[in-house]
């Protein structure tokens, strides 16, 4: 092993004097920043490359450069990497075991390269990986509601609006609404990816690289569509950050919308489905509790990564032109929004394949009052204005109220009482099959339509 070097931050030959302890705790990033050690590694290894193309490295120190990188990167897998009381940094600490096993050789890592634009790459390169994660998640969440839409075609239920009972609705509509945002979001992220995917390397601390580094040769090795053209925007943006950081909160609001929903149908008051015993709790005072805390658990964590995302901008909001320190900022909301998000969409995709469903409570809760508008479609289809046929389905719910009764109890004689056009077929009306098939335009939930959404939604899947 070569002899370590003098030790000495890489910012110290300006200082003479000591870091408060306090201040070096306070400025070191390396307790939550070494999970990039393998994207700080790859980066630091294709720039390797490209000095030697510009001659500052012999291929001979290269390839021993190279090897020296792969062997940290073996030691932070394994788990054997010793941190030591002055590594800053993963740039800092992974520079400094770099040249304690290949000598002098390893300070030339750095020659037109600052931590300003190597920071940036690797957050890119690390939420490029973690971005592929996700969309996999997120696919096979809108997968799981799919194909259990599918096979629960049958099961009608009412649709709520106000959260009062609208129209009925099928069970499948409802859970391809759930399905359709989370496609949205999918698009979404694959329309943010090559915004992160910008390779800020060779931007130097903000000037530019002063040894005409090949930048174009960078972005290819390491796997980025674009390169920044600017070299203060390089070191400087976050908006992919920030970016990322939205999506993720619109991602939760949709999952926290619908576990609002299935917490509501899941009370003894609505009793639509259950949730299984894995995504359950009990109460440690009411034995006959069945606590929905996995959806409640996604509900609540929407707050925390709104909160990460708003805080975020708060201290984008006000900086200067290219790298401030308050940028060091920006990695624990994303690794957090990251590690949150990752559980969340896994919890329910459980949640959504193991609850169980029941139909027959779905049913009793259908009462014909959701019928009323099909009532005023029946005198549309005579010829009648939808204004005045909505007045008049109105009288006939408050006459069946009055007489507490449903409306489809009501009598032939009543019927033609409130309009003429009435005939006896008018009690055709009163059936959630038919209702829910009439329904048949796109978007409708008769089951042709429903089909036509599985239909989409696995053809979006496939592609």
């Amino acid at each position: 092993m070569a002899e370590a070097p003098t030790k000495q931050k890489l910012w110290g030959g300006r200082f003479t004097g000591k870091t408060d302890p306090l201040m070096h705790a306070f400025n070191q990033s390396l307790k939550y920043d070494q999970r990039m050690h393998s994207a700080d590694i790859r980066g630091s290894i294709a720039y390797a490359k490209s000095l030697t193309l510009v001659g500052i490295l012999t291929k001979e120190e290269e390839q021993k450069m190279v090897a020296g990188l792969e062997a940290v990167e073996k030691e932070w897998a394994s788990g054997t990497f010793v941190i030591k009381e002055d590594d800053e940094d993963i740039h800092t600490a992974n520079e400094r075991r770099l040249s304690e096993l290949i000598g002098p050789l390893g300070g030339k890592l750095h020659t037109g390269r600052s931590r300003n634009d190597q920071v940036a790459t690797d957050m890119r390169l690390w939420l490029l990986d973690e971005v592929k994660e996700a969309e996999k998640d997120l696919k096979a969440l809108v997968s799981v509601l799919v194909e259990r839409a599918d096979s629960e075609k049958e099961y009608i239920l009412p649709g709520y609006t106000h959260l009062q009972r609208g129209q009925p609705i099928r069970w499948s509509h409802l859970l391809l609404s759930y399905a359709l945002s989370f496609k949205n979001d999918l698009e979404r992220l694959r329309q943010l990816t090559p915004r992160i995917s910008v390779l800020p390397l060779g931007s130097g601390a903000l000037a530019g690289n002063p040894f005409l580094v090949d930048r174009e040769f960078l972005a290819k090795e390491l796997g980025f569509q674009s390169l920044a053209e600017n070299s203060l925007w390089g070191v400087a943006d976050r908006d992919f950050i920030a970016e990322f950081l939205m999506w993720s909160t619109l991602v939760m609001t949709h999952m926290s919308k619908m576990a609002e929903d299935l917490i509501i149908y899941s009370t003894a008051e609505f009793g639509f489905i259950t949730l299984s015993d894995a995504y359950s709790t009990g109460s440690s005072m009411m034995p006959q509790k069945k606590n929905p805390d996995s959806l409640e658990l996604l509900r609540g964590k929407t707050g925390r990564l709104f909160g990460n995302m708003s805080g975020f901008l708060v201290t984008l909001k006000g900086l200067p032109s290219t790298y401030n320190k308050d940028l060091q900022e920006d990695k624990e909301p994303l690794f957090d929004t990251v590690d949150n998000l990752t559980a969340c969409l896994k919890i329910a995709q459980g949640v959504i394949s193991t609850l169980e469903v029941h139909g027959d409570k779905m049913r009793a809760a259908l009462t014909m009052d959701v019928l009323a508008t099909d009532l005023a479609d029946y005198l549309v289809r005579k010829g009648v204005p939808f204004r005045e046929t909505h007045h008049v389905s109105g009288r006939a719910v408050a006459l069946a109220e009055a007489r507490q009764c449903q409306i489809s109890e009501l009598t032939f004689v009543d019927f033609k009482s409130l309009h003429n056009l009435f005939t006896e077929d008018i009690y055709d009306v009163f059936d959630f099959e038919a209702s829910v098939e009439r329904r048949a335009a796109i978007g409708g939930t008769s089951r042709k339509m429903v089909e036509r959404q599985i239909s989409i939604l696995r053809s979006e899947l496939n592609n």
